[in-house]
């Protein structure tokens, strides 16, 4: 047993074991994440209950059940409320109620021993709407296109009708974010360039010029007006909880599916249709519905905008520190420095971006370039540069430190060899010693990828916001506008789990963005560790 103890076998087991656990906490987290926000999309079935109060009256109540807990009837007691029921536990279920504009709340608590029935009839519909959230009824009329439209010819008409009126708002979304939005932004450039020209021709010219943009705007919006009223003709009447009939406009409606009529066919493919909307549509009602397009594009933009920043400077300075720095004091100093900098928080960093890049860079570059525009900033507040600056300042040291490990790692003989053969030092560092200390530069990408991709506390100074009315690339010139605030994944997660005023209708959102910022970190990771890859492959001859 001594023996055994001192081969070092248990340490090895040991740590293997740690690795081992340490892994399956992972696995399990992930797997978790991803139940829970995969799971958001599928549609639940829709129940009706007959409830009964304390006083005897009866009512009706339509939902989802969300989720059901027991409670101790000693607790319940305690809070003054009598229940005969057998056992010493009282069940109790949450029901996701929707029907915003007439159930004081979303979400409610219903005691099993309330419930005198419950059924999941087919005819229910769950009706997503662009505002205020989902509606739970049975559809009664449908007037589409000048006809009404009841009992089985609901069925008939009603996906037509829907499709239809979503073909016109997005027309109308599109016409507003291209051609009506080029022409605010040519109408607000020609205004600046007004207010830098003195009374000329050239006054004169660009006056012409607004007039004629200002004719083509109205001329636009009278055709965004025709639009909206168009997808605004049809409308649905829905008898819901209250036995009351409630009109719906088509326009505000964004798909109706009945979840107890569905085969699991149907459920997969309408399972599917939420996943693509959710990567690809646009968020709505403070971020707790509709999708994340726009954060997944910030966040992409971003994290490729500092590693283009980040990769030149950090193999630079660790080019020099290496190959050129001699062995000094002040070379020790630097090396102290860049190691330290790995631990500083990173709200310093953002501290930092904010006084520095935006305030004292962005407020210059105001002064010097677009002083026609103050008192409104146009570099001088955050923005996604700011941000992406900040971000490569942050993970510098990584990418110095792992290009530095791999400089030192190539051996002496080799520089001394190229120097012999009549190379000079610059073409041995290019054609020779960068190749094969590539795969440890593209490492050093990997880790401030990971990093940065997930920080979120230094970008709420720099440049984050809740919600970004355009994305940083458009079709205006110059396409790319890196002055302009951006969504990321990160600060959406803190935003929906935190300071959303509904939390229960956030918190699946929660663990959906969260899977989904997992699989942005892991797809741009491995896209990082393919080209380290094939550079390895590629100059595998070098180490030989």
């Amino acid at each position: 047993m001594r023996s055994w103890i001192k081969s070092g076998s248990p340490w090895v087991w040991l740590t293997s074991g740690g690795v081992s656990l340490a892994l399956l906490a992972v696995l399990g987290l992930l797997c978790l994440i991803g139940w829970r926000g995969l799971s958001y999309f599928w549609p639940a079935p829709v129940y009706q209950w007959q409830l009964q109060d304390d006083n005897g009256a009866i009512s009706t109540l339509i939902g989802e059940r969300y989720d059901r807990e027991q409670v101790p009837l000693e607790t319940v007691t305690e809070a003054g409320i009598n229940f005969a029921v057998d056992g010493d536990v009282v069940e109790r279920f949450l029901v996701k109620t929707g029907n915003r504009e007439y159930v004081p709340l979303d979400f409610r608590w219903v005691w099993q021993p309330q419930v005198l029935s419950e059924a999941a009839p087919t005819s229910l519909a769950v009706i997503e709407r662009r505002q205020n959230g989902n509606f739970y009824g049975e559809i009664v009329q449908l007037q589409y296109n000048g006809s009404r439209y009841q009992d089985d010819f609901i069925g008939q008409w009603l996906p037509k009708a829907v499709a239809y009126a979503n073909e016109l708002v997005g027309k109308a979304e599109a016409m507003q974010r291209h051609e009506i939005g080029s022409l605010n932004y040519q109408l607000e450039q020609l205004r600046l360039a007004r207010l830098g020209e003195p009374d000329s021709e050239q006054q004169r010219q660009l006056e012409r010029q607004f007039k004629a943009l200002e004719q083509q705007y109205q001329q636009q919006e009278s055709k965004l007006f025709k639009l909206r009223s168009q997808a605004s003709r049809d409308h649905l009447l829905v008898r819901d909880m209250r036995g009351e009939l409630v009109r719906i406009n088509l326009a505000d409606v964004v798909q109706i599916h009945f979840p107890n009529a569905m085969s699991f066919t149907d459920k997969l493919k309408h399972w599917g249709g939420n996943v693509v909307e959710f990567v690809s549509a646009e968020p709505r009602e403070a971020n707790t519905e509709g999708g994340v397009f726009p954060a997944i594009f910030g966040t992409v933009f971003m994290v490729l905008l500092m590693a283009v920043v980040v990769m030149p400077f950090g193999v630079l300075a660790a080019v020099y520190l290496h190959e050129y720095a001699g062995k000094g004091w002040l070379t020790r100093f630097i090396r102290i420095a860049v190691i330290n900098l790995a631990g500083v928080p990173s709200i310093v960093y953002g501290v930092f971006g904010l006084g520095f890049f935006v305030y004292v860079l962005g407020g210059s570059i105001d002064s010097l370039f677009y002083s026609e525009a103050l008192p409104n900033p146009t570099f001088g507040t955050p923005g996604v540069l700011w941000s992406a600056l900040t971000l490569a300042i942050l993970t510098l040291p990584v990418v110095i430190v792992s290009t530095e490990e791999g400089l030192a790692r190539i051996p002496n003989s080799v520089r001394h060899g190229s120097l012999a053969l009549g190379a000079t030092k610059a073409e041995t560092l290019w054609r020779l010693v960068l190749p094969m200390a590539s795969p440890a530069i593209m490492t050093g990408l990997i880790l401030a990828v990971a990093r940065a991709a997930g920080e979120v506390a230094p970008l709420m100074l720099v440049g984050v916001v809740k919600l970004a009315p355009q994305l940083p690339v458009d079709g205006n010139f110059p396409f790319i506008h890196l002055e302009r605030k951006f969504m990321h994944l990160g600060f959406h997660i803190y935003d929906v789990g935190f300071q959303s005023p509904n939390v229960e209708a956030a918190r699946p959102l929660v663990y959906a963005t969260s899977m989904l910022l997992v699989t942005v970190i892991v797809g741009l990771n491995m896209t990082a560790i393919g080209v380290r890859n094939h550079l390895r492959r590629r100059y595998r001859h070098l180490d030989s």
